[in-house]
């Protein structure tokens, strides 16, 4: 009897990009040119035969144009209506960069800011997500496991 594959939630990864070589600790930001609109961390689906880490590199290279490093994975967002496209599974990293962002492939803008001062609105999870990162900067504490 063959095998049959399971239908499965896409894999997709989102970069919290810190900038190095700016004052204040800014993160990058991306405007979506595809739906849904908004801004966004820059991340991407999973390609096959990538891991999630080289994932992440190559979205932020082709979305706003830097070779990241990654430093730490904040966490695992999983809530089947995160992504009004469908059920998606987020590995989210933070990483640094020592270069300035420029908009590429899917991203329509970039903006360098202190998260604190995120712009709106942010599409998909991602308000759930700067949280978690803010409290990660302050305590060390990651997000719970049922994100």
């Amino acid at each position: 009897m063959p095998s049959r594959r399971p239908e499965t939630p896409l894999l997709t990864v989102d970069i919290i990009v810190e900038l190095n070589n700016h004052p204040g600790s800014p993160v990058v930001f991306i405007e979506r040119k595809n739906p849904p609109h908004g801004w966004a961390f820059p991340g991407g689906f999973v390609d096959i035969g990538e891991t999630v880490a080289q994932a992440a590199r190559r979205e932020a290279l082709e979305e706003i144009s830097l070779d990241v490093q990654l430093t730490h994975l904040l966490g695992v967002y999983s809530v089947p209506e995160r992504d009004p496209r469908g059920h998606t599974v987020s590995v989210v990293f933070i990483g640094v960069a020592n270069s300035d962002p420029v908009a590429a492939d899917d991203a329509k803008h970039v903006m360098a800011i202190v998260p604190q001062q995120a712009p709106t609105p942010l599409a998909f999870d991602h308000g759930d997500i700067l949280q978690d990162y803010l409290r990660f900067k302050e305590s060390g504490i990651r997000p719970s496991l049922e994100r």
